[in-house]
């Protein structure tokens, strides 16, 4: 990664950064309409999945704070995964880095296994309505095929070389027998403790990113034994596991073909028989943002084109083509715990906003390549006992939510029937692939019919470039409402932005003071909140509805409004 800070100098230039116009300059006139009579296929909720590198972060106070807030999204069918599950060590968690101590040896060699600490995290997870996007890895020290005198844990920090990551836990084991015996043991040890039903919903993969040698010092046939060694053992102790993977960085190249090639018609390295059970599939699609003439530049377009190839690889064998895809890392870079100037974005709206519309154009790519899109996980919990608003990938900061958690609150109040939705100042897709969004801001929306039968509309108002600009005032039509305005015929509008669910914002406002005291605290964590904002929709001559929402740029605003 370039340009990485310290904590402190990455929060100083954030103090810098400049305020979002909300009225400075003449608003935007944009029209948005919306047939509510009108459907236009399903909107998976693939925004239900999150992860992090350090999983014993899910058993500390403000993680597990943060894992109550992403269960109220969708109870039950939020997943998260985690690296680290099967590293050894005593618990600590340090940056990119945690342990469970599940494997040790004895000094003859045989196996130990102990299961406490990685209990503590599923068990942390399934208490507040979280299930497991079970990663299997990474390497037990003791059986790491490291080189001798190469130390196990990584010693990196923000601001070293990224290299030095790469330590014993990246290399292949010295017996796949025994590495499989693990994975068996550890499944039937999961049946056993949470049932059978509960860990059939759970999904299944091996490592993370094995065509990075930052992850994986084997070649890529020593990850497809590996992968062999490991699905068949989750596989004997629960015959019903949803497994998959690889989780490849990118699209993956060459090695994605090879693993696609491998499960789908190559020899089994386990059972001698062709190919390997594939539940799904998946995959990592990331942008690029960079730090240009005094203020950050978001790479939207880098991020969606890697999505695309990722979509076309998945889809390229018939075989393959119809199984369920979860992007298992979507982000907007690719190191949440590198603060840095070309990541000072991460606080406030900018984070936000890209979410709102970088999803919005997944959910779209992949109604184009005729994906079964099922997930796409956001990399991105929290980071323990940090200084305030530091400039890490987050999506809460010392137990406080950030503006982009509530971003995912919106998403969680849509449908899954999509409804016809357009404006006239949405960039089209191919436009955002090729350009990312560097003239007219995108001001975007997309429609869903609610299962209570509402009609939700999201909108947001994007620019890769991090500057103050003039805000949007839509006019919002919506057309085929059977209750139009009048008497129980009420909206609610729910915002984002600069003065909307921005702790942020707020934080600024106070000061900036890194030691709050428990008034400051209850101060932030009620301004991260979303607030409802009750609307009058008028009904116009020719029947249609109309409402009028203010926009400010980077904002993100969600309207419901009665359609039955």
């Amino acid at each position: 990664m370039k340009h990485l800070w310290t904590a402190t100098a990455t929060v100083a230039a954030i103090w810098t950064m400049p305020a979002m116009a909300q009225g400075d300059a003449p608003p935007r006139p944009v029209a948005v309409t919306v047939q509510a009579d009108r459907p236009a296929g399903t909107l998976p909720p693939v925004w239900r999945f999150f992860g992090a590198d350090e999983p014993n972060y899910a058993t500390m106070k403000d993680g597990r704070k943060l894992l109550v807030e992403l269960g109220k999204l969708k109870s039950g069918e939020v997943f998260f995964r985690a690296h680290n599950l099967l590293s050894t060590g005593d618990g600590t968690p340090a940056f990119k880095w945690g342990s469970t101590n599940a494997y040790t040896e004895t000094r003859d060699g045989k196996p130990v296994y102990d299961w406490t600490v990685v209990d503590g995290i599923i068990d942390a997870y399934l208490a507040r309505g979280v299930r497991p996007y079970l990663q299997i890895g990474f390497m037990p020290e003791a059986m790491s095929t490291a080189p001798p005198g190469m130390p196990y844990q990584h010693l990196w920090r923000p601001g070293f070389d990224y290299k030095l990551i790469a330590t014993g836990w990246t290399y292949p084991p010295k017996s796949y027998e025994k590495w499989a015996e693990l994975v068996y043991r550890w499944t039937q040890h999961n049946v056993e403790r949470y049932g059978r039903a509960e860990v059939e919903r759970w999904y299944f993969e091996v490592w993370n990113e094995p065509n990075s040698n930052f992850y994986w010092q084997g070649s890529p046939d020593e990850f497809y034994k590996l992968h062999d060694f490991a699905i068949d053992a989750v596989r004997r102790a629960l015959p019903t596991a949803k497994v998959g993977g690889p989780d490849v960085a990118g699209a993956g190249g060459s090695f994605m073909d090879g693993f696609l090639k491998h499960v789908s018609s190559g020899k089994n390295y386990v059972t001698g028989q062709t190919g390997t059970p594939t539940d799904f599939l998946s995959f990592h699609a990331k942008g690029q943002p960079s730090f240009v003439d005094d203020h950050v530049r978001m790479g939207i377009s880098t991020h969606l084109k890697e999505a695309d190839r990722g979509f076309v690889k998945v889809t390229a064998i018939p075989s393959l083509a119809t199984k369920p895809v979860v992007i298992g890392e979507s982000d907007p870079e690719g190191c949440a715990a590198c603060p840095g100037r070309s990541n000072d974005y991460r606080n406030g709206t900018m984070y936000s906003s890209y979410t709102a519309a970088s999803f919005a154009r997944i959910w779209e790519l992949a109604a184009r390549r005729r994906v079964n899109l099922e997930g796409v996980l956001s990399w991105s919990f929290e980071f323990e006992d940090q200084p305030w608003f530091a400039g890490y990938r987050q999506l809460s900061t010392n137990g406080v939510d950030l503006p982009v958690l509530n971003v995912f609150r919106l998403f969680a109040r849509l449908g899954t029937e999509r409804l016809t939705a357009t404006s006239d100042a949405q960039l089209p897709l191919d436009t955002v692939m090729t350009e990312g969004v560097r003239g007219p801001a995108d001001v975007g929306t997309l429609a869903t019919r609610t299962s209570d039968g509402k009609v939700a509309v999201l909108l947001w108002h994007y620019h890769d470039d991090d500057l103050p600009g003039p805000d949007a005032a839509i006019r919002l039509t919506i057309d085929g409402l059977k209750r139009r305005g009048g008497k129980g015929g009420g909206a609610t509008l729910w915002r984002i932005d600069g003065d909307h669910a921005n702790s942020f914002a707020e934080w600024k406002r106070l000061g900036s003071v890194q030691s709050p005291n428990q008034d400051l605290y209850a101060k932030l964590e009620e301004a991260s909140k979303l607030r409802p904002e009750t609307l009058t929709p008028v009904r116009g001559a020719k029947g249609a509805t109309t409402l009028d929402v203010r926009l400010a740029r980077q904002g993100v605003a969600l309207v419901v409004i009665d359609g039955r």
